[in-house]
């Protein structure tokens, strides 16, 4: 049974990664520090697998985390951890310097001495579409130049320049993949859809930045764990694939969405009304990822449409409604990203 090392495994997209890898039939070890966007409740429903061990451990650690690999001698390794939030970083930059970049720093050094005990391993670097910025017209492809807008996204560029770079000097085994917007079940509710949902089961309205019409490409949190697992088969050493759904929506669309959903489902409350509140400072307007290298190399490609996997999501958030219980409520509630100091 192959052993796989998913960092961040508490998170969202770790959390869905972990699920789908243990039906394939992977031993998973998750290794994530627990911080205020990693849940227990997000791995309830395999966390007495025989083949799923958690192990706390911040990847700063670079000690550590070497005798984790030393022990159990994954062949692959997701790199999941990271802050992901940008109003957070606009806030406050510094755990974005410190778990982004160089978090990632001391991942590739562990690597780079494991590397010479199992030289076949793999390291996936999973990195985000906001590294490209604004993307007016047309779409990013994985030449396209980096110009990240938040700190968020230059962390993550950061990152995925220092990945690059030990492929090239060390001769490393690493991939990175930009992928677009997810969305699906047991996202942090900071984060927009899931944050929309909360509000409308409680009867709140609905925030949105500036006019509501900032464009991102949305994928299904699966499709994505899919296409991760095909590039940790397929993937191309030093290699950068784009992961995305070709389906761009705006925010008062994705609104709608849900308010259409809700109210075949619910009762919605009189309160429940799109609420345009003050933008974040530098908000990309768009953001539109060509996805052709990935599909015709790999052979991946989405399979869940938007109006299906957005209602499995609400659905999801309905019958999970202990997930909030988890979280502080100024998480939940309060929108971040206009503190300037």
């Amino acid at each position: 049974m192959k052993k796989i090392i998913v960092t961040g495994g508490l998170g969202f997209i770790g959390s869905n990664l972990i699920k789908i890898l243990l039906k394939k039939d992977f031993f998973i070890i998750n290794i994530d520090r627990v911080s205020y966007a990693s849940s227990f409740y997000n791995t309830q429903e395999f966390i007495k697998s025989n083949n799923y061990k958690f192990i706390k451990c911040n990847i700063n650690n670079s000690k550590r985390l070497f005798s984790i690999f030393k022990k159990f001698k994954p062949e692959g390794i997701f790199n999941l951890a990271a802050e992901t939030h940008v109003d957070r970083s606009i806030d406050g930059p510094h755990p974005f310097i410190t778990n982004n970049i160089n978090g990632t720093f001391s991942l590739l050094e562990c690597f780079r001495k494991y590397s010479k005990i199992k030289k076949n391993s793999k390291l996936i670097h999973i990195s985000t579409d906001e590294v490209y910025g604004d993307v007016l017209k047309g779409r990013s492809h994985e030449n396209h130049p980096y110009k990240p807008s938040s700190p968020y996204a230059a962390s993550k560029a950061s990152s995925d320049h220092l990945v690059f770079s030990y492929v090239r000097t060390f001769n490393l085994n690493c991939i990175i993949t930009n992928c677009s917007n997810n969305y699906g079940p047991r996202q942090h509710p900071e984060k927009l859809i899931p944050k929309l949902i909360y509000n409308i089961l409680n009867n709140k309205p609905l925030p949105i930045y500036g006019n509501g019409k900032n464009y991102r490409e949305w994928i299904y949190v699966d499709d994505h764990c899919e296409a991760l697992i095909k590039v940790l088969k397929k993937g191309k050493k030093g290699e950068f694939y784009n992961i995305g759904s070709n389906t761009n929506l705006n925010n008062i669309e994705i609104s709608n969405s849900l308010l259409k959903i809700a109210k075949k489902t619910i009762n919605v409350g009189n309160k429940v009304k799109i609420k345009f509140v003050k933008d974040r400072p530098g908000h990309d307007i768009r953001y539109a990822l060509n996805s052709n290298k990935i599909k015709k190399k790999i052979g991946w490609k989405p399979k869940t449409k938007f109006v299906e996997g957005i209602k499995n999501t609400f659905i999801w958030y309905l019958d999970n409604h202990e997930y909030y219980k988890n979280i502080s409520k100024k998480n939940i509630i309060n929108r971040l990203g206009n503190k300037i100091d």
